[in-house]
C-alpha cells in the first residue's frame, strides 16, 4: 500500500503557519492564567456576548436559507447574468468592513425608504446587526457551497432523475448531501465572520454592543485586562461552533436501528421494449442527428468519443434535448415527459452511486422500488453481505453492480447503459458482461448500450447504430453492419484491423503498394483510389519456399513479405507482414504444428519458421476483399 503520508518540505512549511497561528492564542492563555483582572466582571459583557451569539446565529440561519440555492443556481448556470451575480457575491469580502457598513446604510439607513418603513429603527438594533452580519458573511458559505456543487459528479444526478426524483427531489436527497461536508465548512466560516465582525457593525448599529465593539470600547477605556474576558469567551464559542458544524456525532448517540431485509422476491417478467427515435439535439457547438426505429430491444449505439453516443442516451432518457427529440419507448410516445416519468433506468459512467448511501439504500432509491425486489437484485448481482457498505467501501465492479441494482429495482421498460464496463480491469468487465448477458436472456432484458468497443456490441445487441460526429453512418442487424460494413469508416467501427488504402485495377484486382490482390473492383475506374478492407482470418502466410519471386509461377496470386512482428496469443497466433511500399497486414490463424513448430495456415514443406525478418508469402483468396471508394482515416464516407 503506498504511503499517503505528506513530503517532509511541505510538513515543515504548514508547521511554520500552524506555529505562527497557535502561538499568540497560547501566549494569550498563559496571561489569562497568571492576571489578576480579567474583565469577567463588567456588567456589560454577558448582554454583548448574548447579542453577537444571537445575531451570528441567526445571520447563519439566514445565509444558509439562501445562500445554499444560489451557490446551486449559480454552479448549474452558465450565462452572463450567472457571471454577473458570482462576481457581485464576492465584492464583500473584497470591501473593508467599514465600508461595507456604509455601504448598508445607503440600503436602510434612517432616511431612506427602507429604513423610514421602519421609523429609523432598523439601524441600532438587533436587526441592524443581523443585516450587517449577512451582508459580510454569506460570501463565505456561497463561495464554499458553489464549488463543491460545481465539483459534483452531474451523472448521480441524472441517475436519481431516471429513478422517478424530480427537481426538488434531486437537490435534497443527492445534491445537498454530496455537497454536504463544503456546505457545513461554509456555515462554519460564516458564523466565525459573524460573529467577529466589528467595522460593518459599528456603523449600522453601535448599539446594543456586540462582542467585537464591546472588546474595543474596553480596550480604549481600561486597557489590555478588561479585554481578555470577551476575547476567552470568543475563543470558547469559536470553539463549539466547530465541533458543531464538523463532528460527526459520536458513535454511542447514533442510532443503532437494525434494518431487517425482507425476503427477496424476484421481479415480474418485464416485456420487451424496442426504442424508437428521431433526435436533432444541439449542446452547444455540437449537433446531434439520429433518426431509427429498432426491430428489437437490444440496441448498442456504437461509435468514438465524441461522437454524440452519450448524449443519444441521455436524450432517450430524457436528461438532454435542447432542440427535437422525439422518442417512443415500449411504443409509448415519452417526447414530452421528464426523465423522472420515462421509466427508464440509467447506468452513467463512472457508476453514478449517490455518496452518502449505503448499499442497500441505492437499491431501494427509485421512487416505487419495492424493498423485496430490490433484495432480490441484491442477491442476484452478488452484493449479499455488503448491504451496509458505502460506494467507497467497494471495488469498481461491486460499484457496478450496485448501479445495476439501483436502475433494476423500479422495473423500468428499458435500461440505459452509458459505457459502463470502459472503467473496469479486464477480468472484471469480461465477467459482469457475461452476467448481463444472462440477465438479458433470463429476465428478457430491454437494453440500449452506449459503448466504443465492437466486441460488446456484438455481445449485449441484437441492432447496433454507428455514430461519427453526431450523425448515423449506418444502422441495423449486428450481423449485417458488422460483416457489410457501408464505408471504410464504418469497418473500422466495428472493429475491421486491416482497413488500408489502394488503386483500383479493373477488371478483378486492386494494388497495394506493390502487392496486387483479387478483388471486386465493378463501378470502380482504373487508377481510382479506394479503400479496401480483409478479415486477419482470411490472410493466409506462410513461409516463402520457394524463396525468390523468380521461382513463383506467374499465375501464382501470393505476395511476397516481410515478417515483423509475432504474437502468440492463448487461442491464435499474429503475423503483422510488411509488403512492398511498406504495406502492413495483420494475419490471425490457429497454429499448425509439425515436429513442434508453428507455421501459417500452409503447408509447412519443411520450410523456415514464421518470425521477426523472416521472407513470407502472403495470399488472399478471391471474394475475402471488401472495397469502397478512399476514405482516410478519420473522414467519415460520403
Amino acid at each position: 500500500m503506498k504511503s499517503t503520508k505528506p513530503p517532509g518540505a511541505l510538513s515543515w512549511l504548514g508547521g511554520l503557519l500552524a506555529v505562527y497561528l497557535v502561538v499568540p492564542i497560547a501566549a494569550f492563555l498563559w496571561r489569562l492564567v497568571s492576571s489578576n483582572q480579567r474583565g469577567f466582571t463588567s456588567p456589560s459583557l454577558w448582554p454583548a456576548l448574548r447579542t453577537s451569539v444571537e445575531a451570528a446565529t441567526v445571520a447563519t440561519a439566514i445565509v444558509a436559507v439562501v445562500g445554499i440555492p444560489l451557490a446551486f443556481v449559480l454552479a448549474r448556470s452558465r450565462g452572463l447574468l450567472a457571471r454577473v451575480v458570482g462576481a457581485a457575491v464576492v465584492v464583500p469580502l473584497a470591501l473593508p468592513p467599514v465600508m461595507a457598513g456604509i455601504l448598508l446604510v445607503y440600503l436602510f439607513g434612517p432616511y431612506t425608504t427602507i429604513g423610514r418603513l421602519f421609523n429609523g429603527r432598523l439601524v441600532s438594533s438587533l436587526a441592524g446587526i443581523i443585516a450587517a452580519q449577512v451582508f459580510v458573511s454569506a460570501p463565505f458559505l456561497v463561495v464554499a457551497a458553489r464549488s463543491a456543487f460545481a465539483a459534483a459528479d452531474t451523472s448521480v444526478e441524472d441517475l436519481a432523475a431516471t429513478l422517478g426524483h424530480g427537481p426538488v427531489a434531486r437537490f435534497f436527497k443527492v445534491s445537498l448531501p454530496v455537497a454536504g461536508p463544503a456546505i457545513r465548512a461554509g456555515l462554519l466560516l460564516a458564523w466565525l465572520r459573524a460573529i467577529g465582525e466589528y467595522g460593518a457593525n459599528v456603523v449600522v448599529a453601535y448599539h446594543p454592543f456586540t462582542i467585537p465593539v464591546y472588546t474595543y470600547v474596553q480596550f480604549s477605556g481600561a486597557g489590555i485586562p478588561d479585554t481578555q474576558a470577551p476575547t476567552v469567551l470568543v475563543l470558547v464559542a469559536a470553539g463549539v461552533a466547530t465541533v458543531l458544524f464538523t463532528a460527526r456525532r459520536p458513535a454511542f448517540l447514533r442510532p443503532r436501528r437494525k434494518v431487517e431485509d425482507p425476503e427477496p422476491v424476484p421481479p415480474g417478467m418485464s416485456e420487451p421494449a424496442a426504442v424508437d427515435v428521431d433526435l436533432d439535439v444541439k449542446v452547444g457547438s455540437f449537433a446531434l442527428r439520429v433518426a431509427y426505429k429498432a426491430k428489437s430491444h437490444r440496441l448498442a449505439i456504437l461509435g468514438p468519443s465524441g461522437s454524440g453516443k452519450s448524449m443519444t442516451l441521455k436524450s432517450i432518457a430524457g436528461i438532454v434535448g435542447a432542440g427535437s427529440a422525439k422518442v417512443r419507448l415500449a411504443g409509448r410516445d415519452v417526447t414530452d415527459q421528464p426523465a423522472e416519468r420515462r421509466l427508464v433506468g440509467y447506468v452513467p459512467q463512472g457508476n453514478g452511486l449517490v455518496p452518502t448511501l449505503t448499499v442497500r439504500q441505492q437499491a431501494r432509491f427509485g421512487v416505487g422500488a419495492q424493498a423485496d425486489v430490490a433484495a432480490w437484485w441484491v442477491h442476484r448481482l452478488g452484493l449479499a453481505g455488503l448491504e451496509d457498505r458505502y460506494p467507497h467501501q467497494l471495488s469498481g465492479g461491486q460499484r457496478q453492480r450496485v448501479s445495476f441494482a439501483a436502475a433494476l429495482s423500479s422495473g423500468p421498460r428499458v435500461v440505459l447503459l452509458d459505457e459502463p464496463f470502459s472503467a473496469l480491469d479486464t477480468p472484471v468487465r469480461d465477467q459482469l458482461r457475461r452476467e448481463l448477458r444472462k440477465l438479458q436472456r433470463d429476465n428478457d432484458l430491454s437494453t440500449v448500450l452506449v459503448t466504443h468497443d465492437p466486441a460488446e456490441a456484438a455481445m449485449l445487441a441484437d441492432e447496433v447504430i454507428v455514430l461519427e460526429a453526431g450523425r448515423v453512418l449506418q444502422a441495423g442487424p449486428v450481423g449485417e453492419v458488422f460483416h457489410n460494413p457501408a464505408s471504410a469508416e464504418v469497418a473500422r467501427l466495428v472493429g475491421a484491423e486491416n482497413v488500408l488504402e489502394g488503386v483500383a485495377a479493373p477488371p478483378g484486382t486492386i494494388t497495394a503498394g506493390g502487392a496486387v490482390f483479387p478483388a471486386d473492383v465493378e463501378g470502380f475506374a482504373a487508377g481510382e483510389r479506394v479503400s479496401w478492407a480483409v478479415r486477419p482470418e482470411d490472410v493466409e502466410v506462410y513461409p516463402a519456399w520457394p524463396a525468390s519471386a523468380a521461382d513463383l509461377p506467374a499465375s501464382a496470386a501470393d505476395q511476397l513479405a516481410v515478417v515483423i512482428d509475432v504474437t502468440d496469443l492463448p487461442a491464435c497466433r499474429q503475423v503483422v507482414v510488411r509488403l512492398a511500399g511498406d504495406v502492413e497486414i495483420l494475419a490471425r490463424f490457429s497454429p499448425a504444428y509439425s515436429g513442434g513448430e508453428a507455421y501459417g495456415t500452409g503447408p509447412a514443406g519443411g520450410a523456415p519458421r514464421l518470425e521477426d525478418g523472416v521472407t513470407c508469402r502472403v495470399r488472399i483468396a478471391a471474394g475475402k476483399i471488401r472495397v469502397w471508394p478512399s476514405t482516410p482515416a478519420g473522414r467519415p464516407s460520403k
